[in-house]
């Protein structure tokens, strides 16, 4: 079967199944066993879609007819999948275990990633030691990562995640993040800092990221300053580069023993698996580092070998495709229902509206399907009390992802576990009225509400039940989207591994520089941009 006859069969089962309303599906008895799906300790449930099981077959067969599995393959093989950059994607290699060998363009790839792994384990050592020594000769007790992008919203959402992990070793490391190019985090986290006794990551795959790089500069400055010692001192002693490009960080100034290694073939958002990972390890030690990778990793076998009917990635996926190309539901929330998680959301808005924010398709021609929806979200408890009005009675379609784990607290004080259990009655309950509505009430006491208290129910929902939230399962569920993504691209037949989105406004951002400089706005200027400089030149001449 053709991919056009796919979607065919599809749009007749959309005409069908858009008339019924969730009340009616979910009153099957047997609808969960039958939509939903487990795999090493993760649970997805998908009865709460406007979809039939047989609806699932239809996307399947879509999948198949779109060589699906042949480009599983590739990606994990380490063919070249990102045509445009001429390259290959090869996130997956970055949690390949020691002993496997995966050879692209005549290299063993998994030979270089285990020795910059090897690497990192001896850093985090030397850290965690409290061997690395301030230019003062105090031991290092403060870490502050610099980076934008993938290489600040991966390590800051798995710290943040993972923060009770700690082992002893890293308990009297403070860790700290920033991106914003503003100089405002950088600034106020300074005055708070002991310059003698603080390291600076700087992470940046080209390293020419401006923003990162003026970051970077500003911190330098500031340990000279408070040192006034030479800069190759403080380099030395207070700066890690972590980069695809060694020797643009050997002209920063960074010597080679305090690099890290990862290659053009790691897409930003696709890195925190590499060596961009390293505040990941400081913060859980390489052992919590390695599970993470070893979650991960299991998912990608589980997704290069599963059936499709059985594939957590490629299911979550094909009910997006269903809601977004066949019931034109065009927003999607991420509602984590656990605190640890709260940067999760922000992560994979990166994830998704950057690898599939996309109109064209791989042969160059406008894409025929609507592609990545909108994303957003927030901790659901917070979520409640912010934009879970528009879910529950706005006019806008929204699916969403509610993620939660089933155990928390197991150990601790009961006043902690009844907590986690107002988690997950909170989590099941919103689940359950945005897709039944106030069906989920008697319909006497339905029908006697007045209008504005009416909830009209049939938003469609998925839920993630993870056993437990721990460095394994992170990986487990990261990696889930990561191929979700995927599979999505290839139906889409878009590439997920460019972002030629973001160039433009990087490039027209340096010359507006040199126009925030001039007296006269260039003439070649919009009238609006001109204006606005007019503005900014008379602001900044008044005393």
């Amino acid at each position: 079967m053709n991919p056009e006859t796919c979607w065919s069969h599809l749009r007749e089962s959309a005409q069908v199944l858009k008339k019924q309303h969730l009340s009616e599906l979910l009153s099957d008895s047997e609808r969960f066993e039958s939509l939903s799906f487990g795999h090493d300790g993760i649970l997805l449930d998908l009865s709460r879609h406007r979809l039939l099981p047989e609806t699932l077959d239809q996307l399947v067969a879509l999948a198949d007819a779109c060589g699906l599995k042949e480009k599983i393959d590739a990606l994990i093989g380490g063919a070249h999948v990102n045509p445009t950059e001429d390259r290959a994607a090869l996130h997956t290699a970055l949690r390949t275990p020691a002993g496997k060998t995966l050879e692209v363009d005549g290299t063993d790839v998994v030979a270089g990633v285990q020795k910059t792994l090897e690497k990192m384990d001896q850093l985090v050592g030397i850290l965690h030691s409290g061997q690395w020594r301030g230019y003062s000769g105090e031991a290092i007790d403060t870490v502050v990562n610099i980076g934008v992008g993938g290489s600040d919203l991966g390590p800051l959402m798995t710290c943040h995640a993972l923060e009770e992990f700690k082992p002893d070793a890293s308990k009297g490391i403070d860790l700290h993040f920033v991106s914003s190019m503003d100089g405002s985090q950088l600034s106020g986290l300074l005055s708070r800092l002991n310059p003698a006794t603080t390291l600076f990551v700087l992470s940046s795959k080209s390293f020419t990221t401006i923003d990162t790089l003026a970051n970077a500069a500003t911190a330098r400055q500031w340990l000279i300053d408070a040192s006034g010692l030479a800069v190759e001192t403080i380099l030395r002693h207070h700066f890690i580069g972590i980069t695809a490009k060694p020797e643009k960080a050997c002209e920063w100034g960074i010597p080679e023993q305090n690099q890290l290694l990862f290659w053009d073939w790691t897409g930003g958002r696709y890195s925190m698996w590499s060596a961009i990972g390293l505040p990941i390890a400081i913060a859980t030690g390489m052992d919590g580092f390695r599970q993470l990778l070893a979650g991960a990793h299991s998912i990608d076998t589980h997704y290069q070998e599963a059936p499709f009917e059985q594939n957590l990635p490629v299911l979550l996926a094909l009910a997006g495709i269903w809601n977004i190309n066949l019931l034109d539901i065009h927003a999607h929330a991420i509602l984590p229902y656990d605190g640890r998680l709260a940067h999760l959301p922000s992560y994979l808005e990166q994830l998704e509206m950057e690898s599939n924010g996309k109109s064209v398709t791989l042969d160059g021609a406008d894409a025929e399907h609507r592609t990545c929806p909108v994303l957003w979200g927030e901790i659901g408890p917070n979520a409640q009390h912010a934009f879970y009005q528009l879910l529950h009675q706005g006019t806008e379609a929204v699916m969403c992802d509610f993620i939660v784990p089933a155990k928390r607290y197991t150990e601790q004080s009961q006043t902690l576990q009844e907590q986690h259990r107002l988690a997950l009655a909170n989590c099941l309950a919103q689940a359950r009225v945005l897709a039944l509505g106030d069906k989920a009430l008697d319909e006497e006491t339905a029908a006697a509400a007045p209008a504005w208290k009416r909830y009209r129910g049939n938003q469609p929902s998925t839920v993630i039940l993870i056993d437990e939230l721990t460095p394994y399962s992170l990986g487990q569920l990261i990696a889930i989207y990561e191929h979700k993504v995927y599979t999505q691209a290839v139906i889409w037949q878009i590439n997920p591994f460019d972002q030629w989105g973001v160039e433009l406004g990087k490039k027209m951002a340096t010359a507006m520089l040199n126009e925030l400089d001039e007296p006269n706005p260039s003439a070649a200027l919009d009238s609006a941009t001109r204006g606005l400089l007019g503005r900014i030149t008379a602001l900044r001449q008044t005393p």
